[in-house]
């Protein structure tokens, strides 16, 4: 897994110096207090958004909860629809992902707490949001499902975990349109004060939410 960050991560270097996506503008300045908690759960190479079912639900702004009706918790990751749900992942596969725009998928995963972090290959960082930016964060996820009836998107297939699963997304998956890109896009929706540009990894991320409001 690792030989296929650092592919990647030379690829997206190389291609730094011909083009930067630029950055979403952020929404207007929120003052109100910062009372709703989303955690962002990354690993080596895959970053993705955990927010509590009960207050997705309340929102009414995202019916495919109603998918995991036992689950305490909702990971919401984004990726391309043939590298992200396989389960044996190679580098050919990662440099077709990477070079060419591809069909994009998100996966849902009903969780049962946060997880803890690991100092071998996963870090979690929980940020504070308002409850306009908590709204907004729910809002731009919820926008990422392809709906063509109008209703709620249909799983396309189990997702990773033994309580998930893939919808098709909106979207297209490429160098610079990662699911890295992707996490902070939506923190952003939130009102979180970090970029999607110059993001590689998931360690980008998680660096850049260094400086993130703490948790409420």
């Amino acid at each position: 897994m690792k030989r296929l960050v650092s592919v990647l991560a030379c690829l997206v270097c190389v291609g730094l110096l011909t083009a930067c996506p630029t950055a979403p503008p952020l929404p207007p300045a929120d003052p109100g207090p910062r009372t709703r908690n989303v955690s962002v759960v990354g690993n080596d190479w895959h970053t993705a958004i955990i927010i509590a079912r009960s207050e997705v639900v309340a929102t009414g702004l995202l019916p495919e909860a109603a998918d995991f009706p036992d689950a305490p918790f909702l990971e919401f990751g984004w990726g391309d629809r043939v590298y992200y749900p396989a389960e044996r992942k190679t580098v050919g596969m990662a440099l077709a992902a990477a070079l060419t725009p591809s069909p994009a998928v998100m996966h849902v995963a009903g969780l049962a707490g946060i997880p803890a972090p690991n100092e071998a290959d996963r870090e979690v960082v929980t940020v504070a949001l308002t409850e306009n930016g908590f709204r907004r964060l729910v809002s731009a996820i919820a926008g990422e499902f392809q709906r063509p009836d109008g209703y709620a998107a249909q799983p396309v297939s189990r997702g990773l975990y033994p309580n998930s699963n893939f919808y098709d997304a909106h979207g297209r998956f490429h160098l610079y349109n990662t699911c890295n890109t992707w996490t902070a896009r939506m923190l952003r929706a939130g009102g979180v004060d970090i970029s999607p540009a110059g993001i590689v990894t998931a360690d980008n991320v998680m660096t850049r939410l260094s400086g993130a409001p703490p948790p409420a």
